[in-house]
């Protein structure tokens, strides 16, 4: 009789114990799934920002700042972009404006000179020292500006005609002649390097027919 007593209660014992580990599972179990459902689709726990749902009003309010912001930027790039434009275009009339300002200036020398040779030409008595005076000046000009610009003089009496440098004002048949030559020239012609801005004006000796 002793035996199956003690048999119950360790049977009763046993129950208790697959009760309370059952229950304890229960308990865990739920909580894994309470905390499942807090997190946000990629596993993650949301934050107190992502779990606030904004508002149309306020995303309205959100996008009109953003709007505001970008038309700011845009002003700003069309501001900079004109005073740059307004800056080129007074840097290029200057730049025109002044663009012979060092030729100009070198020919100050030449003009200081010819006011001396017409002073003293004023009271001279000899009419040689006057010109040349004169010579004098023509030729630093001259130098000054094959020098310093390149501007060379071209056109002489015996040089080959040629229509692309020489402007033809009239034309002499001569006997002997076997090809177009200079006879007079009228006007010098003059190049910048090795550009003409000038044609010589000449008259053209032209072989006999």
């Amino acid at each position: 009789m002793a035996e199956e007593e003690v048999k119950e209660q360790n049977e009763k014992a046993e129950d208790e114990t697959q009760t309370a580990q059952d229950q304890t599972e229960s308990e865990e179990k739920a909580e894994g799934e309470n905390a499942d459902s807090s997190k946000g689709a990629d596993g993650e726990v949301p934050s107190e920002e992502e779990k606030k749902e904004v508002t149309p009003e306020e995303k309205i309010a959100e996008l009109e700042k953003e709007n505001a912001d970008l038309k700011d930027q845009l002003l700003r790039r069309a501001a900079d972009f004109d005073n740059y434009r307004k800056r080129m275009i007074k840097e290029k009339q200057e730049t025109f404006d002044y663009a012979n300002a060092n030729l100009l200036a070198d020919l100050l020398d030449s003009l200081d000179n010819f006011d001396r040779t017409v002073d003293a030409g004023a009271t001279a008595t000899d009419v040689k020292s006057v010109v040349d005076g004169i010579k004098m000046v023509n030729s630093n000009l001259v130098k000054m500006l094959e020098s310093k610009y390149g501007l060379t003089s071209y056109g002489a009496e015996g040089d080959e005609f040629d229509p692309d440098v020489h402007e033809a004002i009239g034309r002499v048949e001569e006997e002997g002649k076997d090809k177009e030559t200079l006879k007079q020239v009228y006007l010098k012609g003059y190049k910048l390097k090795d550009k003409v801005i000038r044609n010589a004006k000449v008259m053209v000796s032209v072989p006999k027919k």
